[in-house]
């Protein structure tokens, strides 16, 4: 397995936690943690898709990326979860 191949996939398991806890509703879609989650899963991608020069994944990644680090400092006060 390529490195490439290595941090897609930690960057991929890291946006499916984010997934799978906000569908069993561990955690809410307006946390601190699921933008946080969202932002390092997505730029985690984005960077393999950089290594492997996809661009069009890099675009979107990085699209994805900075939507989790603006929701991550927009969280609305006493939204803990």
């Amino acid at each position: 397995m390529k490195k490439s191949d290595i941090i897609a996939s930690i960057g991929v398991i890291i946006l499916l936690i984010a997934f799978v806890l906000n569908l069993f509703k561990v955690i809410n879609s307006q946390s601190r943690l699921y933008s946080a989650l969202n932002f390092v899963g997505a730029a985690i991608c984005g960077y393999s898709s950089y290594l492997i020069e996809f661009y069009p994944f890099v675009v979107l990644e990085s699209i994805w990326a900075a939507f989790g680090l603006y929701s991550f400092f927009n969280v609305p006060r006493g939204t803990s979860n």
